[in-house]
């Protein structure tokens, strides 16, 4: 056994170094993103807030696009309406986060409730989390555009590593966020 001490404390410091080295690249590649994660026990709670200079209709075609999703948000590979009546939907997505040498699958089947332009409410019916909730919002932006700010609470089923888990999750949330704007970027612009 105290062979695997020196290979275990090696092993904290590459987390770490890798947490390190996340956060600082997240922050780098978009400061207009934020994101706040916290941990309390299992329970994890997600917030981000980004102002788009976009009209509000674009955003929201962008985040309620269930169909086309796998198309530009990279961890997605399967999303598809299971049902729907009115503005309550039935969703169906799964996926994959890769980070260095880890790989986080995940399958959800969610309740969506849309108030539209103005709110999309999501709970887990079933899936890989003991549970999940979420709320993104629309509002007017501070310099025109639009604010989106999301709020999601989730307790995963599966182990999360203690040293980088937050800065994973982080970096996750942030480059999902990076891509729907790049997608209502594309759709702004005119084909040419």
């Amino acid at each position: 056994m105290p062979a695997m001490r020196p290979f275990r404390l090696l092993l904290r410091s590459a987390l770490s170094l890798l947490a390190l080295l996340l956060a600082a690249a997240s922050a780098a590649a978009s400061e207009g993103i934020a994101v706040k994660v916290e941990k309390a026990g299992q329970r994890i709670t997600i917030d981000v807030v980004v102002d788009v200079q976009a009209p509000v209709e674009l955003a929201w075609s962008v985040f309620t696009d269930y169909e086309a999703m796998p198309t530009y948000l990279k961890s997605v590979t399967h999303s598809r309406v299971l049902a729907r009546e009115g503005n309550a939907l039935t969703v169906e997505q799964a996926g994959a986060v890769r980070v260095a040498f880890m790989r986080f699958a995940f399958h959800a089947v969610r309740s969506v409730e849309l108030e539209p332009m103005r709110e999309i409410r999501s709970a887990q019916v079933s899936g890989d989390f003991k549970e999940y909730a979420s709320t993104t919002s629309f509002a007017p932006g501070e310099h025109g555009g639009v604010r989106i700010h999301h709020h999601g609470s989730y307790v995963p089923k599966t182990w999360i590593p203690p040293l980088v888990g937050r800065a994973l999750i982080e970096s996750e949330t942030r480059r999902q966020y990076e891509q729907f704007l790049a997608e209502i970027e594309r759709r702004r612009k005119p084909p040419s």
